[in-house]
């Protein structure tokens, strides 16, 4: 990598806010809050909403849409039109 370029990459922690399970990972992103990780060292901590945690697809929770529905729905409305 070309030196003086390049953000400053180094691990971070990241919490999901709903669920409160942390992970350490590598990341460009800064915080001011810190959190002491089990190996005794001192990372910045962020906050996030949405982790694979407590995503709705990754945790099976998805509704599906009901796709075939709005289509028939559509042709009853406006039929079939004929050129």
């Amino acid at each position: 990598m070309k030196p003086g370029i390049h953000p400053d990459y180094h691990p971070v922690v990241f919490q999901d806010a709903s669920t409160g399970k942390t992970f350490l990972t590598r990341s460009t992103a800064t915080s001011s809050r810190t959190i002491e990780w089990e190996d005794g060292n001192s990372y910045p901590l962020l906050v996030v909403d949405i982790t694979a945690d407590s995503h709705p697809f990754w945790t099976g929770t998805q509704r599906l849409v009901d796709t075939a529905g709005r289509v028939e729905k559509f042709n009853r409305r406006y039929g079939k039109r004929e050129r």
